[in-house]
């Protein structure tokens, strides 16, 4: 394993509340801008490590700047078959991260911001833990036979939303309204809403996948973060 434990990717995205990628970002990470996240870098006053993309959303002066400061470049061909932050995720897997924040990954082009949200469950990044940050939302994937764990405070906001399929054998611990083995079906809204009830909330099932996203509806606390 790196010496680095996780991997911080600022997608292309619409930055909310900076304040919160700042406080997001930890001594020790390794920070990869996906093309034009390098302008939030810059904007955020911080120097990425790693630079990937094919750069169609980055001027030719911009690339030069961060060549000259030193950041490692990895530019790819236009025509290719992945996104530039599916090509930063796989990047940060071939370097043996596992834990993965993304910064920014929605905006205002729909298929981008939906193709971006389901990441997470893509073929070949299973091994990943991966959080999408969006000032105080937070989004992480739950698994069959994993136990997601949830941190926020009390109060906070926790949907849960089945992908592709109906998710079976869903239990919770720790939220307003429990669920306790039972089935959330895919495209329906019942798992919309749900409220913490303390800093922690826990959550498995047995079948299929859920996004699970959080909504903090008070100034994070330090450190506040999940496994």
């Amino acid at each position: 394993m790196p010496a680095r434990k996780r991997a911080f990717i600022f997608a292309n995205g619409i930055l909310n509340e900076p304040e919160f990628a700042l406080e997001a970002v930890q001594p020790g990470d390794l920070l990869i801008a996906a093309d034009g996240g390098a302008r939030l870098c810059r904007q955020l006053d911080i120097l990425p490590h790693v630079l990937i993309g094919d750069f169609d959303s980055l001027e030719s002066d911009e690339l030069d700047w961060f060549h000259s400061a030193g950041v490692q470049v990895i530019q790819h061909l236009q025509r290719k078959d992945f996104t530039d932050l599916e090509l930063a995720l796989r990047y940060a897997l071939e370097q043996g991260f596992e834990q993965v924040l993304v910064l920014a990954a929605l905006g205002s082009r729909w298929d981008q911001s939906l193709a971006n949200l389901l990441l997470p469950a893509a073929n070949g990044l299973e091994g990943m833990h991966i959080r999408l940050l969006d000032g105080r939302q937070e989004m992480v994937l739950a698994r069959p036979g994993e136990e997601t764990v949830i941190r926020g405070q009390a109060g906070d906001t926790v949907s849960l939303i089945p992908l592709a399929s109906d998710a079976r054998g869903v239990h919770t611990q720790g939220l307003e309204y429990p669920l306790s083995g039972e089935r959330l079906d895919f495209g329906s809204t019942r798992g919309i809403s749900n409220v913490l009830l303390a800093d922690e909330g826990r959550v498995w099932l047995e079948e299929g996948l859920l996004m699970c996203v959080v909504i903090r509806e008070q100034t994070r606390r330090s450190g506040k973060t999940r496994k």
